[in-house]
């Protein structure tokens, strides 16, 4: 009998090793079908990188039309209902009796049963935006049936169906394209970058140094060659996509491992994500380096307070450790859900103990460190961290300054660290508030801006924020603007298919708008949060009509319009 060589069996081990780095769901890929009436195409995958979240589902293409068919993926029943200014704008909820969830978003139109029992919804609760539960018994489907058109509503940026399969009972969201759906792809990620760090200081007090990659024999490998690197520890993040056959489309990757002198130490995978979970994207990604206009980077290495579910380690959470050997092999391979793999191959070598911690800042700020609680006070202004709002460490600077009517302004850090959680904000009433109610903490960093309601609590005023920047009391008297857009009191409106306002107010925050035909409520729709519209139906007969619209922010200041018109 032939021997078998231990070195072939050594490979063997290794190669199916790495396989089985992280487990295969088991589904059943037989179970669903196409969700649009449209060529059998994505806009975008499960888990591509988003501003502080990971796209949850499959952005279906409908041909850069809207209106084609939304079909149910299986059989079930319309389990929920969301219609929203933005997010998933009109939304389906279908239950399925494998215990999964689709969800269909961004539609124009529900089929006309389901349509007219929203609406009498809408009409009970006196709102247009809703989130309800439908009974199980009133709605059954089949898969394919026509459940809707699809649209461009809510956050969408252009026509296409959102779709996503949930765990019911968990509402954890399960990656799509490992249940079968028929998008051909036989192409390797493409890997176009590397980024590596010294992890002997916080990844928000520095730069990583940027390698460029080439293909060498199918490889990519760093441009300028092997890597050395003052430092005792380091980790590394990528730039990739993943793209789909016939598609030019950038994607996002599906998985990424990391491996050290060939034995797997950490990684990344995109198989399900709970919506609790979508923020630790900030954790993810370099989020410094994305916020100053830079790439993505994905971290091979889960920061120190990252508790979200993609990652896997050995216990080094990705972090290289030359204490022991400095010179360590590396290898990045990246695949996508067909198991089309691209490797990244270098070595790095640590010459000296890192040289970074000379530059940070001075022992007298603060140093914020995740899974503690960090407490910032003095007499004007004060907030706490909880244990779950920072990913890494930070020294946190302070400063006041004034604005050109000598308000104070309070500098809390900048908004390149991110938070995970909200945190509430105290600031000493410092100018005259004449009405308490009144009262906003405004915030701003570059050219983002919030207003937020403040709260007195005996002469300290409270907020809730989620991002550092440059924070002001101030007191917003200014009413919303509520401005009729072809329409005026005494109008005769035959001829008119819909009565349609542009609202704004200063702070960018409507609270409430309400619509009273004849003294009863109105249905106007807010898609976008633009313009609110309202398309004559049964609800305003021919003869003269007056309506009354009221536009509240969210400190109560009012506008209330009046108009008599004929129909």
């Amino acid at each position: 009998m032939k021997k078998i060589s231990p070195v072939i069996i050594l490979v063997v081990f290794s190669l199916v090793a790495r396989a089985q780095y992280f487990n295969q769901p088991a589904y059943d890929k037989n179970f669903y079908s196409w969700p649009v009436g449209a060529v059998k195409a994505i806009v975008a995958n499960f888990g591509e990188l988003r501003p502080n979240h990971y796209h949850m589902g499959l952005d279906c293409r409908t041909e850069q039309v809207e209106n084609k068919p939304v079909l149910a993926a299986a059989a079930g029943y319309i389990a929920k209902v969301k219609i929203e200014p933005w997010g998933f704008g009109r939304a389906l909820y279908v239950n399925h009796p494998n215990g999964h969830t689709s969800l269909y978003a961004h539609m124009n139109d529900f089929y006309p049963e389901l349509e007219a029992y929203v609406k009498d919804q809408q009409y009970k609760l006196q709102s247009w935006s809703l989130f309800i539960d439908v009974p199980s018994n009133l709605f059954p489907v089949r898969q394919g049936q026509q459940i809707g058109w699809s649209g461009n509503t809510g956050g969408s940026q252009g026509p296409h169906v959102h779709f996503e399969i949930r765990d019911t009972k968990s509402d954890k969201v399960l990656n799509p394209l490992s249940m079968g759906f028929p998008i051909a792809d036989n192409i390797a990620p493409d890997v176009l970058r590397l980024a590596v760090y010294d992890r002997c200081i916080s990844v928000y007090e520095q730069t990583p140094k940027i390698y460029p990659l080439k293909k060498v024999n199918g490889i990519y490998v760093p441009v300028s060659g092997n890597i050395k690197i003052n430092s005792e520890k380091a980790s590394f993040a990528i730039t990739a996509y993943d793209r789909y056959s016939g598609s030019t489309n950038q994607n996002g990757i599906y998985q990424a491992v990391l491996f050290d002198n060939d034995k797997p130490i950490s990684g990344f995978r995109m198989d399900s994500i709970s919506y609790a979970d979508t923020r630790y994207l900030n954790a993810h990604i370099d989020y410094r380096y994305r916020a100053a206009g830079g790439s993505y980077l994905q971290h091979l290495s889960r920061l120190p307070g990252n508790d979200g579910g993609i990652y896997k380690s050995d216990g080094s959470d990705g972090v290289i450790d030359f204490e022991n050997e400095k010179e360590h092999n590396i290898r990045i391979a990246v695949a996508d859900p067909n198991g089309n793999t691209s490797s990244l191959q270098f070595s790095i070598t640590s010459i000296g103990n890192s040289t970074a911690r000379a530059s940070l800042p001075a022992a007298s700020q603060a140093a914020f460190k995740p899974l503690h609680i960090n407490v910032f006070e003095n007499n004007e202004v004060n907030f706490f961290l909880s244990e779950r709002a920072l990913y890494d460490s930070f020294h946190f600077k302070y400063n006041k300054t004034f604005d050109a009517v000598g308000r104070p302004i309070y500098q809390l850090h900048n908004a390149t660290v991110p938070l995970h959680d909200y945190f509430a904000l105290k600031i000493k009433s410092n100018i005259a508030i004449t009405d308490t109610s009144k009262a906003v903490i405004y915030r701003s960093y570059g050219s983002k801006k919030d207003y937020v309601k403040a709260v007195n609590e005996r002469g300290w005023y409270k907020a809730k924020f989620r991002e550092f920047g440059n924070f002001q009391l101030l007191q917003d008297d200014t009413p919303p603007s509520v401005i009729p857009i072809g329409f005026h009191n005494g109008i005769n409106a035959s001829k008119l298919s819909r009565i349609a306002f542009a609202v704004t107010d200063n702070t960018e925050e409507i609270e409430q708008f309400t619509a009273m035909l004849d003294g009863k409520w109105l249905r106007f729709t807010n898609d976008k949060g633009r313009n609110f519209i309202y398309k004559f139906d049964e609800k305003c007969s021919p003869g003269p009509h007056e309506l009354v619209v009221t536009a509240t922010d969210q400190v109560g200041n009012t506008t209330t319009k009046t108009y008599n018109f004929t129909r």
